[in-house]
């Protein structure tokens, strides 16, 4: 029945969004580079000491706990307290383990073991339980206020050592991270607890999901704090989000907000991590051995020697985070770099005056200095490139000053070199050094070991290639492409007219090689200017290389930055790149920024279905069909133009004064604006796939309740209709004051799902007798005739004693489907408290603070109502228009303030039931 009423040209319409919707889905999910994290061992067994707490902290906080991290003879030494290391607190994130610390720690004793234990950290980490705080965040406060205890008890576990610290870093994962942040919110906090932060896929900018009012709210309050306090904010903090592996948190939450007068902030991708180079899932961040190592590297580099602690030197901490995270010269860390080199011993000095020069080195006996002139060069070329693939720390290119064919002493340019993969390299504009002489480039003397040195002179206009984009809507129909003919080492393909979110490519690059024996690398580099969320792929050639090209974050509006694709290539091949839009990895951009709001969108499409059922049965006295409905309701004009208009309106200052004296919240689109996610059409996207949605999740429910009631019948005798319909039973006023009680003392979300299940066990036994009576009206039919003219003569004759007819109960049944869709979302978003509420049951009974609560007071009584409510009792009120006439607004309000803000939506829903209800009795 539920198919037959929707057109072929409808049912087709909803299997290409069912197509569309599963591209974007698979590109989510499935559409990234494999997992190439080498994974973290431990050396020894890890152990975890647990910290024993105040009596009156551990009362306060009984399902909380805190540990210290360690391994072999380090556990055996650090269970005698005090400790004498650097302390470091581990912070997980939702549903997260104290344990996942040991992958960081294992790698901090290593390097530790290695230099002797002359400095070592102590990993501290805190266990939250698992609590699923990106679900529920009425917890995000308590944690916060237990991690500054437990900040002030690590410390006192250093007192009167030598070099007792006064501060502790952290390290943040998922929403871990976050409540490091919130812990400068505290009223009795001091800045100076916390030395430096990490933060590991952390949403920073807002909710993955924003399920309850106490996530937004916790939000709000950090990330205010932290923009209004900016200029006393002095802690050091970094942000490393995951790329496109980590689904779960899209990395263009984890940028902190960039504030001119807030420097002290960093956010990357990692892989745009020097010596990482990964893209990294959510959970994988923690272990990925390669981030961890340059995690620790890092530490390690932050040691001031004098107090054998962190340093307090903020300059130098974001030197060294800048160096390890952003840029990494192929050099160890320095503070203060000696920027004259000597250049003196027993070497060859090497004169050289072309312009494009290689070096094959293997087994050097002696020490070689390359001298190139630059005199001659910068009358012809505007910039000199080299590279070497001997990845040591030495310093190996510097510039001479004013010198004939040697110099003894030389800039050291080594700096500004930059390491990849394969390679180290240097780029230099030779106007921006006009007093340089000479450029030198060194090889050492080297034993058993083979590595080339390139340099070459060349123009810029030579190298930059200007390569446009495709249009967003070619669908990858047509494509664009340049040729690289010269035999150059180093390419700029800039690629124009890219920068928005929504747009995405696929870069086909195809090098051919010609007598080339021996096995070739070249590196092609993703280089976004205005973010550190660059992307590195490494082909072996002559080969055919896909690299996709989809941004974190969209280009700001005052940036006119042109995002690369620095190419590393060999002299021996030519290669052609082609760049296509793909519309998958477009559709994947949508649900990867804007699936959370597919909710919202959903109830929108349930909303305007159910209110046209409404007005037919106020108009035609019968209900149609939520399919049809659907298909004639649900439309994108009814909706996007209200709120398009509204977003306009508030551009004007007098309605905007008008909206504030209403106490109205901000329009979820300029929430959205705000993050730079506006796509072109998107609501219309989402509204279809909103549609879509509605109309399986119908098909769904319909076809559910059509087995259980065929299962029900099955184990019971049949049923038949009610004889006559009583809104209120005698068992009704009772088990609405049992679940209010349920709700009261247990939780809200509980009390909705036991309500959603006694409405679905009404419309069950309905659908059941409806059943019944058809089959009996099949088997005997003349008599099914006279009982329905009997019920219909006996409806007509009275008023207050009404029957249930066939008809009217497939009326019925018609509605209740609608309400059952509408009643599902409400239970899915609340869902997550309750299954909060379940993992803690063994702590407390009752969930405080309860989000569905108020909800559950209101929704309990309407929900038993309608569940005992059918189209023959409501037809004839006088609220029934009015009541049709409200889910229009309501589905407007629930995508202008549901979207981005999904606990609203609950809110929405339960006024036309409520109206509903009444219905019964005016």
């Amino acid at each position: 029945m539920f198919l037959q009423s929707v057109s072929l040209w409808n049912l087709a319409f909803y299997a290409l969004m069912v197509i569309m919707a599963t591209l974007g889905l698979w590109d989510v999910f499935f559409g990234f580079e494999e997992n190439k994290c080498s994974m973290s061992y431990m050396f020894e067994y890890p152990e975890y000491q647990k910290i024993e707490l105040p009596k009156k902290l551990a009362k306060r906080y009984p399902t909380y706990e805190l540990y210290l991290y360690g391994e072999g003879s380090y556990a055996e030494e650090h269970k005698i307290l005090p400790l004498t290391g650097i302390p470091v607190l581990f912070l997980p994130g939702n549903a997260g383990s104290y344990k996942q610390v040991r992958s960081i720690g294992s790698i901090a004793l290593r390097k530790a073991e290695d230099i002797d234990f002359k400095y070592h950290f102590d990993f501290f980490s805190v266990n939250f339980n698992e609590e699923l705080v990106a679900l529920y965040g009425g917890s995000l406060q308590k944690q916060t206020k237990f991690v500054h205890e437990c900040i002030k008890t690590i410390l006192k576990l250093y007192k009167g050592q030598e070099f007792a610290p006064k501060s502790v870093a952290i390290i943040g994962h998922s929403m871990g991270g976050l409540v490091a942040r919130a812990l400068l919110t505290l009223k009795n906090f001091k800045q100076d607890l916390i030395n430096l932060l990490i933060t590991q896929a952390t949403p920073h900018v807002a909710p993955v999901m924003p399920l309850d009012r106490f996530i937004t709210d916790f939000y709000m309050t950090v990330n205010n704090y932290w923009i209004l306090n900016a200029r006393h904010i002095n802690l050091t903090t970094l942000s490393v989000a995951g790329g496109f592996r980590d689904y779960q948190v899209r990395s263009g939450l984890t940028f902190l907000p960039k504030l001119s007068h807030h420097t002290s902030a960093l956010s990357v991708v990692s892989s745009a991590v020097p010596k990482t180079w990964v893209s990294t899932d959510h959970l994988s961040i923690v272990w990925c051995k390669q981030l961890q190592l340059t995690t620790i590297r890092a530490f390690f580099d932050l040691i001031d020697a004098d107090t054998k602690q962190i340093t307090q030197n903020p300059k130098k901490k974001l030197s060294v985070l800048n160096h390890h995270f952003i840029r990494h010269p192929a050099k160890h860390f320095e503070e203060n770099p000696a920027i004259i080199s000597d250049l003196t011993g027993t070497s060859m000095w090497v004169p050289v005056k072309v312009s494009k020069w290689t070096y094959v080195a293997y087994n050097e006996s002696d020490k070689i200095y390359f001298t190139f002139p630059l005199a001659n060069h910068r009358k012809i070329y505007t910039h000199v490139y080299c590279q070497s693939t001997m990845l040591d720390t030495n310093s190996w290119i510097f510039g001479c000053i004013n010198s004939t064919s040697m110099c003894r002493q030389g800039i050291d340019l080594s700096w500004k070199a930059e390491l990849l993969p394969t390679i180290k390299s240097l780029t230099l504009r030779l106007q921006d050094y006009p007093s340089l002489s000479h450029l030198v480039v060194y090889v050492p003397s080297i034993h058993g070991s083979k590595f080339v040195v390139d340099c070459e002179f060349f123009k810029k206009e030579m190298r930059s290639i200007q390569l446009p984009v495709t249009h967003l809507f070619s669908f990858g129909l047509s494509s664009r492409k340049v040729i690289l003919n010269t035999s150059g080492l180093f390419y700029n393909i800039e690629l124009l007219n890219f920068g928005q979110i929504y747009q995405a490519f696929k870069i086909n690059v195809v090098s051919k090689c010609s007598g080339v024996k021996e096995e070739i690398t070249s590196i092609y580099k993703l280089h976004i200017p205005w973010s550190y969320e660059d992307s590195l792929t490494i082909a072996q050639v002559p080969s055919s290389t896909e690299i996709s090209l989809k941004l974190h974050i969209a280009q700001p509006e005052n940036d006119s930055h042109v995002a690369l694709l620095k190419m590393y290539t060999s002299s021996d091949c030519q290669y052609e790149v082609t760049v296509k839009t793909s519309f998958s990895q477009i559709l994947g951009q949508v649900v990867r920024f804007h699936g959370g709001a597919l909710p919202a969108y959903v109830t929108s499409s349930i909303l305007l279905a159910y209110g046209g059922q409404l007005y037919s049965l106020f108009s035609t006295g019968h209900c149609l069909e939520y399919a049809t409905m659907l298909d004639k309701e649900a439309k994108p004009y009814k909706v996007d133009p209200f709120v398009i208009m509204i977003k306009f309106l508030l551009g004007y200052k007098w309605f905007k004064e008008l909206w504030d004296v209403l106490m109205l919240p901000e329009l979820d689109a300029i929430v959205l604006t705000s993050q730079s996610m506006c796509f072109p059409l998107v609501s219309l996207i989402l509204f279809l796939f909103g549609t879509c949605t509605a109309y399986w999740g119908g098909l769904l429910s319909s076809t559910s309740v059509r087995l259980l009631s065929s299962l029900w019948l099955a184990l019971k005798r049949p049923s038949e209709l009610p004889k006559d319909i009583k809104m209120i039973s005698a068992d009704l006023p009772f088990l609405t004051i049992v679940l209010i009680i349920v709700s009261w003392t247990t939780c809200g979300a509980f009390a909705i799902l036991l309500t959603y299940l006694y409405y679905v066990f009404k419309i069950v036994h309905l659908q059941a007798s409806l059943t019944t009576y058809k089959n009996s009206q099949t088997v005997n039919p003349k008599h099914s005739r006279r009982s329905e003219k009997k019920s219909n003569h006996h409806k007509d004759s009275t008023v207050h004693y009404l029957r249930l007819s066939a008809n009217d109960a497939e009326d019925s049944l018609r509605m209740h489907s609608t309400v059952i869709n509408l009643l599902t979302w409400i239970v899915l978003l609340s869902m997550p408290s309750l299954i909060y509420w379940l993992k803690n049951l063994r702590y407390y009974f009752k969930l405080n603070p309860d989000p569905c609560k108020p909800l559950a007071f209101i929704l309990i009584p309407t929900m038993a109502i309608l569940g005992n409510t059918h189209t023959v009792s409501i037809k004839s009120s006088k609220l029934l228009k009015a009541t049709s006439q409200f889910p229009l607004p309501l589905a407007v309000g629930v995508i202008a303030f549901g979207s981005a803000h999904l606990y609203r939506v609950p809110c929405f829903v339960f006024i036309p039931l409520l109206l509903h209800a009444l219905c019964n009795f005016m």
